[in-house]
């Protein structure tokens, strides 16, 4: 049997996947914040802002939100080389794109099947990017490759102004996605081509031509169409009717063909002006400044917003992300950025109405983001997309830290059980480990989770005896099942209702323990050759060759 092949991108180190621990969040509520009052019925509340590595992070929210994003917007480090003030851009390809794919991967399963990812990029990586993407998410869901102007001035110290910048665009499932897309709103200048110069009753109109071009064009397609004045119109040379004749005539009878004012003019299809589909235009995939905004826009937009603060290099502007999530998504779907920068996907996210999760390791996570959203909220932020979709205030936001390894090493270099972590983390976690629902019950004390109506999770630091076994198996009865996770037990499986493992032996295998930083996998960095002088000799330890 010959076995199947594709085309993938491969690199250095890409067999390395890292087996990452699934942590728990905590809310750290001092930090979390929301509006006095409600502004309006839909404000939303329960956005989260996460603190943490954001692999860890997007691990931690596979399990609850597997399916439920329906827009994910990312700005990744781009890696070119350069060293930012907020953080490190220059990775090494390999390592660069083993980071970008382990993530992919998870954010791909977070998606709705209607959902799509948005990746800003610039030319550095952006073909390596599509073809990763091709992999992951497969080549028949690429929607399309946006062209975006960032800047409208001229840099003269290079070979080259850069002036765009590139957003790749995934859907889950492509044809569910194009369904669901929302067409841009019509702009003055567009609506301006709409009049009613003949007083039609249906409403404003622009008129469009009624040719098509010869070569598509069947035998009834050509002829000589004689308006209702007696004159007589031949289609353009190289061009035919865009109806046929029968067609025609009954386009016109039904009102539908502009002859002009006098009625000598060459037909034309009068377009109305109508909600629905023809309410909005098809976006096109080179986005200009005027329309979305800039780099410098960006800059100045937070500069008013955080006087106090430094500025990141290359923010994106509120405009650009207000046209992403109009394509992308309705009112109160789930956005998810994990890249999160200066926080621009939340603000707009919360402006225009749509929930949000956002993930930043960075200290601008406290310096800018937190400080953003607390003004948006409050009804502060005048800038940005604030005037054009009438934003007043209101909804908040969950602040979250990852929760420590649930595992750490004791001073003879045994894993145990993280000293931080109290009864009610160490139950969460490991329901989460075993793919249980984390729902402890008020009254059954046995009951911290369940993975069905009939199979359920029980955690405990006890030694469980014999006696205390049976007891349980008893309460559990024959109708149900419970997975016992304890420090140790007596008892040989005689309980057929019951599953007792020993923790932290039974989660030992499952994770990378301790392991808080996956920004930069420099293990994946193939070792060096040292140094050779001009015979070919190594040097070694740094030392001079004599001439």
């Amino acid at each position: 049997m010959t076995r199947k092949q594709k085309l993938e991108l491969t690199w250095i180190g890409k067999e390395n996947r890292p087996k990452l621990e699934p942590r728990i969040l905590l809310e750290e509520p001092e930090k979390s914040y929301h509006a006095k009052n409600r502004v309006a019925s839909s404000d939303l509340f329960d956005n989260r802002l996460i603190y943490g590595d954001n692999l860890l992070a997007l691990k931690s929210l596979e399990q609850e939100f597997a399916g439920k994003v329906k827009c994910i917007y990312i700005d990744p480090p781009y890696n070119t080389g350069s060293a930012f003030e907020h953080y490190d851009d220059g990775v090494e390809h390999s390592i660069w794109l083993s980071l970008m794919r382990d993530r992919l991967e998870i954010l791909r399963n977070l998606l709705r099947e209607d959902g799509s990812i948005w990746i800003s990029i610039d030319d550095n990586e952006a073909h390596y990017l599509k073809v990763l993407c091709d992999e992951i998410f497969g080549r028949p869901n690429f929607v399309a490759t946006m062209i975006w102007e960032k800047r409208t001035t001229r840099e003269n110290r290079r070979v080259f102004s850069f002036k765009h910048d590139f957003i790749v665009v995934f859907a889950k499932n492509k044809a569910l996605f194009e369904n669901s897309r929302n067409p841009l709103l019509l702009s003055q200048d567009v609506l301006n081509r709409y009049k009613n110069p003949d007083n039609d009753p249906r409403g404003p109109w622009q008129s469009i031509s009624a040719n098509a071009q010869a070569g598509h064009g069947t035998a009834s397609q050509f002829y000589t169409l004689v308006a209702p004045n007696g004159k007589r119109h031949d289609p353009p040379k190289g061009t035919c009717w865009r109806y046929t004749k029968d067609r025609m005539e009954e386009e016109i009878r039904k009102g539908n063909i502009w002859f002009g004012r006098d009625g000598n003019g060459v037909p034309r299809i009068k377009k109305f002006l109508r909600s629905g589909e023809e309410s909005g235009l098809t976006p096109e995939t080179i986005w200009y400044a005027d329309d979305v905004g800039t780099n410098d826009e960006a800059k100045k937009g937070i500069m008013e917003l955080l006087h106090d603060k430094t500025v990141f290099d290359n923010p994106k502007p509120e405009r650009l992300l207000n046209r992403i999530l109009h394509i992308a998504t309705n009112a109160g779907d789930l956005v998810l950025d994990s890249f999160a920068g200066s926080g621009t996907t939340g603000a707009v996210a919360h402006k225009m109405g749509r929930r949000w999760i956002m993930v930043e390791l960075g200290e601008h996570c406290h310096t800018h983001i937190v400080p953003r959203l607390k003004k948006v909220i409050d009804g502060q932020d005048s800038g940005g997309i604030t005037e054009t979709v009438g934003w007043k205030g209101g909804g908040g936001f969950r602040f979250y830290n990852l929760a420590p390894s649930l595992l750490e090493k004791d001073k003879w270099g045994n894993w145990v059980i993280n000293q931080q972590y109290n009864a009610a983390m160490l139950a969460e976690a490991l329901c989460k480990l075993e793919g249980f629902t984390y729902a402890p019950s008020d009254s059954i004390y046995w009951q911290h989770g369940h993975s069905t109506e009939r199979d359920f999770i029980y955690v405990t630091t006890a030694n469980l005896s014999h006696e205390q076994l049976q007891q349980l198996s008893d309460e559990v009865g024959p109708d149900r099942s419970l997975l016992v996770l304890c420090t140790a037990f007596r008892g040989r499986g005689e309980h057929l209702n019951l599953t007792v493992k020993k923790i932290p032996r039974q989660v030992l295998s499952r994770c990378e323990w301790g392991h808080d930083d996956y920004s930069l996998r420099v293990e994946n960095l193939p070792k060096a050759l040292p140094p050779t002088d001009k015979e070919g000799q190594q040097i070694l330890f740094g030392e001079e060759v004599e001439q």
